[in-house]
């Protein structure tokens, strides 16, 4: 008899579907959603910004009928957002597939930061609309944030399973944390009027993690 080995999951697999919002949940039963949604992340790619009236002319319909297949801007603009987060996040995960526990959490991470630091079209979206960019990106109610913060909880789970840093913290809260990290040295110069920097994080996750040299 021969064995099939199982396929491990992967980020692809939990950051498509963590915690998931209605317009995600949309965009695979309802084709003029989907139409729309992909042509708003093609404006949002080239670096213009995603305009609900433009783009309903583009697509031939009323404004009316793009807000009833995708929801207000808002709602679109986040889910363009994470559809291109978690292909950085699967990217990152790919340069780590060496390191292991929170050396290869702290790894992905911080691939994760540097790849949005240096992501011109994201830097430009940040500069044209830093109050929304930071509503959308960083608060709790932010469906981003929500599912940046779902899918590294299944990372700690899976690198340093259900009691990390000897059962100091759950999961949860260290997942959290690590997000906030990951904002903080992402939109330092929104924030703080610093600047981000992915070594910092680094620096930061490490620490954190306890994670040596």
């Amino acid at each position: 008899m021969t064995s099939t080995a199982t396929a491990p999951v992967t980020i692809a697999d939990t950051g498509l579907s963590a915690a998931p919002s209605w317009l995600s949940e949309r965009l695979a039963t309802h084709a003029d959603a989907l139409r729309a949604f992909e042509a708003a992340r093609e404006t949002f790619i080239s670096g213009q910004r995603i305009d609900m009236g433009s783009l309903a002319t583009s697509l031939g319909v009323e404004r009316t009928s793009l807000f009833r297949w995708v929801g207000n801007r808002d709602a679109l603009l986040s889910e363009v957002l994470w559809s291109l987060a978690v292909p950085t996040l699967v990217q990152a995960e790919h340069a780590t597939a060496e390191l292991t526990g929170g050396e290869r959490i702290a790894g992905i991470l911080t691939h994760f930061v540097a790849d949005l630091n240096t992501a011109d079209y994201f830097r430009g979206f940040l500069r044209r609309e830093p109050a929304r960019a930071l509503r959308l990106l960083t608060t709790k109610e932010s469906p981003i944030q929500r599912r940046y913060v779902a899918t590294a909880e299944w990372l700690v789970r899976r690198e340093l399973g259900e009691m990390p840093l000897g059962g100091a913290i759950d999961p949860a809260g260290l997942a959290y944390l690590l997000v906030r990290m990951s904002e903080s040295f992402t939109y330092a110069d929104l924030i703080s009027g610093d600047q981000p920097s992915a070594a910092r994080a680094r620096v930061a996750f490490r620490l954190l993690l306890r994670v040596d040299g």
